[in-house]
């Protein structure tokens, strides 16, 4: 059995289903998350996509975006709904897809089921299967589908990377992918993963943005596009969940790809993932920009002298444009600056981008006006400190 941080998979999934047999049996219901009619249009369907849907399907309706934003259903498609729910989605791709095509909508949840099975009948769609179970093991065989869809599902799945690979199993080479999921701006700290409730509203089961992206560009799907993020969030009824949201930089996201027609190379896969505003984007996320400035101003200055140093006693002299040479500290100590002061709307506190402000400016001081090693030592120091303390402040923020 799988533990994730305190609470196992049959824990996560018994809260999942209790908290959406509950949306099922009482939608109307005030819940931490929106619901129903009202629900579709704030996450952004078009008035006409949801027209025709039955009121027992829309009642239920507890997704966190519109993935059909990607437009990739056609005429005769086979589709996968990947948590159904009471069938807003499975019952537009119904239509979309026509008599020729086919629509397998899966749900673990059994008064989802229930509700799903009477909606289609009420909907008097021909064209669907339904199957019980969960993104974990899709009861499929492989390349049987041309599309899956889901809408705030991956976010309540423990193991993730499982089910991203059961995506791609199922799906035939040159298949779409339309996915809505909440994403994080920031990792959860392991106090707030241990809340089964909030799992279930769709908070701290979440992944950091781009590691929720490379779950899927690791196992080989290609194009991987974010169509749209926005504020999920701003809609909860909880003040609660709003804060924690706030705090985790939660939103929800609408995301498309393609399962390339050959395999993608490791090489393709790491080139994507080692791209410098991939990495940047990481490291703002974690928190780590100042740090990383901060140690990168004092590689700048001390490096760079030890190097040449290094060099001499090889009898080897090594020309340093000194403009550039000071010119470069002083940008790394500048933007360490910048980046505490960032790092100030997790942690609530002006205190470390004050003393990491004062360092930059020693630094600068020794740079550019007098120098004096011991003023520019005290300079780097206070930077470093400040960005560790900043670091500490920033978990601490996440984790509580």
């Amino acid at each position: 059995m799988v533990a994730i941080l305190g609470f196992n998979r049959d824990q996560i999934f018994s809260a999942v289903r209790q908290m959406y047999s509950e949306v099922a049996a009482a939608p109307a219901t005030p819940f931490h998350f929106p619901v129903g009619r009202k629900a579709c249009l704030f996450v952004g369907y078009p008035k006409e996509l949801i027209d025709g849907v039955p009121d027992g399907a829309l009642e239920s309706f507890a997704g966190v975006g519109c993935p059909f934003r990607a437009n990739i259903v056609k005429g005769g498609d086979r589709v996968l709904d990947i948590g159904a729910g009471s069938g807003t989605d499975t019952l537009i791709a119904a239509r979309l897809v026509g008599a020729g095509g086919k629509v397998w909508a899966i749900d673990m949840t059994p008064a989802m089921v229930f509700k799903l099975r009477r909606n289609i009948a009420a909907a008097g769609a021909t064209n669907i299967e339904v199957l019980e179970g969960n993104a974990e093991l899709i009861p499929l065989p492989d390349a049987s589908v041309d599309v899956v869809t889901s809408n705030g599902v991956l976010n309540l799945v423990p193991d993730k990377a499982r089910a991203v690979a059961e995506i791609f199993r199922v799906l035939q080479a040159g298949g779409r992918v339309q996915i809505a999921d909440i994403v994080l701006s920031r990792p959860v700290g392991e106090e707030r993963r241990g809340d089964a409730k909030l799992w279930a509203e769709c908070v701290v089961g979440a992944t950091v943005d781009e590691d929720y992206l490379d779950l899927f560009r690791s196992v080989g799907f290609a194009e991987v596009i974010v169509l749209r993020r926005y504020d999920y969030f701003s809609a909860s009824a909880s003040a609660d969940t709003r804060r924690i949201a706030a705090v985790l930089g939660g939103r929800a996201a609408e995301i498309t790809m393609r399962k390339p027609m050959a395999p993608r190379s490791a090489f393709s896969v790491w080139a994507e993932r080692l791209r410098p505003n991939v990495l940047a984007r990481r490291a703002a996320q974690h928190g780590l920009i100042g740090l990383f400035t901060s140690v990168a101003a004092v590689a700048a200055c001390y490096g760079v002298l030890a190097l040449v140093v290094a060099l001499g006693f090889l009898g080897l002299s090594a020309p340093i444009n000194e403009q550039l040479w000071t010119g470069l500290i002083a940008a790394f100590a500048i933007l360490a600056a910048f980046a505490l002061a960032w790092n100030q709307r997790v942690h609530r506190s002006w205190l470390p981008a004050i003393v990491g402000a004062t360092g930059a400016l020693l630094v600068l001081y020794a740079l550019l006006g007098t120098y004096d090693w011991r003023i520019e030592a005290a300079g780097f120091a206070a930077l470093i400190g400040a960005a560790l303390w900043d670091r500490y402040l920033f978990r601490r923020a996440v984790n509580c």
